[in-house]
């Protein structure tokens, strides 16, 4: 097995200038920023904003075991790089504490003070949006709401305005938080449960979960195929990863509590992205339904779409749909052979399969 990779590592990224922005949001989390950079001092290219989703980190998108998006970027023409690690990250405990979390809370609070430290050193220029999962959704209902703007482009992997899911995931959405609270006692999902004390809940439901996946032999990779869909495995395709990424799955993807489950239920029972309270006076602003207002969105989105995805299955080819039926020229959808959920961002080929179709995208628009 190849050596581990270090948490947290910036070695994926290489010939780059990485600096870190710490930022407070108007609800009083700490959160951060990574900026990448080549050619200081040169005219830089509009920034690049790479939003990570549920449980996962800005890691995503510098993992040092095979070419990645930050990287690619910066070979190509993209130099000034950004990546958010907002209140869904691993790298900070606020996903797996106690309280009501939602999606409502990334598009008020997080997105608009990240973009406000960027352009605070980058300057007011147009920012190009990179997004996957449910930060793709988040950040799709701040377009939506007008909580941000000067947006150039947005590039949505898997899902956006219209979560849908197949039937498996949707079983489990519908009655696994109950189930795992009030029965298992369990208020967070962590892929390393594995490697608790013995007769735990968490040890005893990582267990068993393996028993029923016997397509590796990486407890991590069973419990996330659980914890997020329906497959063996579940997010990706194991033919699409490096051996490396495999073994280290588990620093991708931490763990998770139970309160943005919930939000995606209740878009997953409508059909589409609803706010989470319409009662909750810090999200006043924020409109009840998002799906609402998005024929207004005026930036042009690339729809990412794997047709191996066992997570959120068609949702973005709806969303495609659905926009380009008030804006038939604005946006734009990409069908990936032999792709899922997650591998499009993390897959060991993704630099030849799918950054390309980012990168014409990005640029069609820079040129706008």
């Amino acid at each position: 097995m190849a050596q581990r990779i270090p948490r947290f590592s910036l070695e994926g990224v290489a010939d780059a200038e990485a600096s870190h922005h710490p930022f407070t949001t108007e609800d009083g989390l700490s959160l951060s920023l990574t900026r990448f950079r080549r050619a200081r001092g040169a005219p830089l290219a509009d920034p690049v904003l790479l939003v990570h989703g549920l449980t996962s980190a800005s890691d995503l998108f510098i993992m040092p075991e095979h070419r990645n998006l930050t990287s690619y970027l910066l070979d190509h023409g993209f130099t000034d790089v950004w990546a958010i690690d907002s209140r869904m990250s691993n790298r900070f405990p606020y996903n797996t504490e106690p309280g009501r979390q939602s999606l409502d809370d990334l598009a008020r609070f997080d997105y608009p003070a990240a973009l406000a430290e960027l352009r605070r050193h980058a300057g007011p220029r147009p920012v190009h949006v990179i997004a996957h999962c449910l930060g793709s959704v988040a950040f799709a209902m701040s377009l939506s709401a007008g909580t941000v703007d000067g947006i150039a482009s947005f590039v949505a992997n898997s899902v956006a305005l219209t979560p849908r899911l197949t039937a498996g995931p949707r079983w489990k959405l519908e009655y696994g938080p109950e189930l795992l609270e009030h029965v298992l006692g369990l208020s967070v999902l962590d892929p390393r449960a594995r490697t608790g004390r013995r007769f735990t809940p968490g040890r005893a439901l990582s267990r068993l979960v393996s028993l029923v996946h016997q397509e590796c032999d990486n407890p991590a990779c069973h419990m996330i195929s659980f914890m997020w869909g329906c497959g063996w495995p579940a997010l990706y395709s194991h033919e699409n990863l490096h051996p490396v990424t495999h073994e280290r799955i588990a620093d991708l993807l931490g763990p998770s509590g139970l309160s943005y489950l919930r939000h995606v239920r209740k878009m997953v029972r409508a059909g589409h992205a609803v706010k989470d309270d319409p009662r909750d006076p810090r999200h006043a602003s924020l409109p009840d339904d998002y799906l609402t207002d998005a024929p207004g969105i005026g930036t042009p989105i690339l729809f990412l779409a794997g047709d191996r995805n066992h997570v959120f299955g068609d949702s973005n080819v709806i969303c495609h749909r659905e926009l380009s039926a008030h804006a038939p020229d604005r946006h734009a959808l990409a069908v990936l052979p032999g792709y899922g959920h997650l591998d499009p961002i993390i897959g060991k080929d993704a630099d030849r399969d799918v950054f390309p179709r980012i990168l014409d995208f990005l640029r069609l628009r820079a040129a706008a």
